[in-house]
């Protein structure tokens, strides 16, 4: 890892931690960050068991550098080469077998929104607050929103947000689903580290499993999808993570997935 991935990108405790966002240009998305969570995300070792997405400063993430959008020669060509670069990540992390965890302190919009929706699963505070912000500068959604934010919030409602792009409270936004619990906000950031280290003990090809079904749900008829649930726990039962949880209950003991993983 490089001196400069180093600065956006840490393993530690099982936990993969990327930061998005950072104070350099009022914690917008930071793009050197986004880059090396691509490279990182891509070359996931067995080590890695959980994904920690963060920002540095105030907000997680206030969106994309307007400012330099306007400064650029050709606005169309620095935003598409952007968002190129942003969707290789969203591929990235919707590709990672392992679960995705946002720590929402203060704001997340515009892109940011686009990464919480991505998440597998978002804690916020009090004060957090998600908004598109796109329509205000007269902009279509990047970051997936247009795909994600249907399927969490149903599509009637994903119009309405995107159309009047409303302002969301922490509480609607639990409400919604888009984000999972909320703590309080001084504790956002340590709340979705423990989270993240926690997850990370877990039975990872149960994980990956949960995340695969989850996936192709929504494609899937009911039939196919009992199908594809049986085959994928029989499947389960051989695996190491399955014997250990199955012979943990039996003898009565909290289970230990690490030698398993």
């Amino acid at each position: 890892m490089s001196t400069e991935q180093a600065e956006y990108v840490s393993i530690a405790d099982g936990v993969l931690t990327i930061t998005i966002a950072t104070t350099a240009a009022g914690t917008s998305m930071d793009f050197d960050g986004i880059i090396a969570g691509t490279t990182a995300l891509k070359a996931l070792g067995p080590e890695v068991g959980a994904v920690l997405l963060t920002g540095t400063g105030a907000n997680f993430c206030a969106g994309g550098n307007v400012r330099g959008f306007a400064a650029a020669t050709d606005r169309s060509a620095h935003i598409h080469a952007l968002a190129t670069t942003l969707h290789d990540f969203v591929r990235a992390l919707d590709a990672t077998p392992v679960p995705v965890v946002v720590g929402v302190q203060g704001w997340a919009a515009g892109a940011g929104m686009s990464l919480v929706c991505a998440a597998d699963i978002a804690l916020g505070g009090p004060a957090t607050k998600l908004r598109p912000a796109y329509p205000g500068i007269g902009l279509s959604p990047d970051g997936g929103m247009s795909w994600t934010l249907p399927r969490v919030v149903g599509l009637g409602r994903a119009r309405e947000i995107l159309l009047t792009d409303a302002v969301l409270d922490a509480e609607e936004a639990v409400r919604l689903g888009l984000l999972s619990r909320l703590v309080a906000d001084e504790d956002v950031r340590a709340e979705a580290l423990t989270l993240a280290r926690t997850l990370a003990t877990g039975p990872r090809s149960t994980f990956a499993t949960m995340k695969t079904l989850l996936a192709q749900s929504d494609s899937s008829t009911l039939s196919d999808q009992l199908d594809a649930e049986r085959d994928a726990i029989a499947a389960a039962a051989s695996t190491p993570a399955g014997q250990e949880g199955i012979d943990a209950f039996v003898e009565k003991r909290k289970p230990d997935y690490t030698k398993a993983n």
